[in-house]
């Protein structure tokens, strides 16, 4: 009796944790500069194969990619109306997935520290998706960055306040 007793209490679950409170990601911040959390590095040869047949449709799936490796820093919600900083950041992607190059067609620069932040974050995210149908890409998305650090990508916000 005393051994079913014990299988019996071996088998019962861990009593469950009370829920942890979601993080708001709009921080207060003050008219300080933002902390700026580093990238997440992409384990070596994560990257799935696209299957886009243009830039615009990598876009989707290299913002999906991003997003999949950084989701704690990705800005929930709608953004608010004033946005810390915004940049259009051109990448070229070879037929690996890999960064070769990064060009800045509107950089923030009043916020050095955010495009440094979204250079290593973008290397650090590499190998991307292998544009398989087009051997090679380059793309461009509009990183929208909020005073608290999160951010959001233009193809895959969710809008402004």
């Amino acid at each position: 009796m005393a051994a079913v007793a014990a299988l019996v209490a071996a088998c019962k679950s861990a009593p469950e944790s009370p829920p942890q409170p979601p993080q708001d990601s709009r921080m207060p911040g003050g008219d300080a500069q933002p902390t700026v959390k580093g990238p997440v590095p992409a384990a070596a040869g994560s990257a799935r194969a696209s299957a886009a047949s243009n830039a615009r449709a990598y876009r989707q799936d290299a913002a999906t990619h991003l997003y999949g490796l950084n989701a704690a820093r990705v800005f929930k919600g709608k953004l608010p109306p004033m946005l810390y900083a915004i940049g259009v950041l051109e990448v070229d992607v070879d037929r690996t997935g890999r960064v070769t190059r990064l060009h800045w067609l509107r950089a923030p620069r009043h916020a050095p520290e955010v495009i440094a932040e979204i250079e290593r974050t973008v290397r650090a995210a590499a190998p991307f998706p292998a544009p398989s149908r087009m051997g090679k890409v380059t793309y461009t998305d509009t990183w929208l960055w909020d005073k608290s650090g999160h951010f959001q990508l233009d193809t895959l916000t969710e809008g402004q306040l």
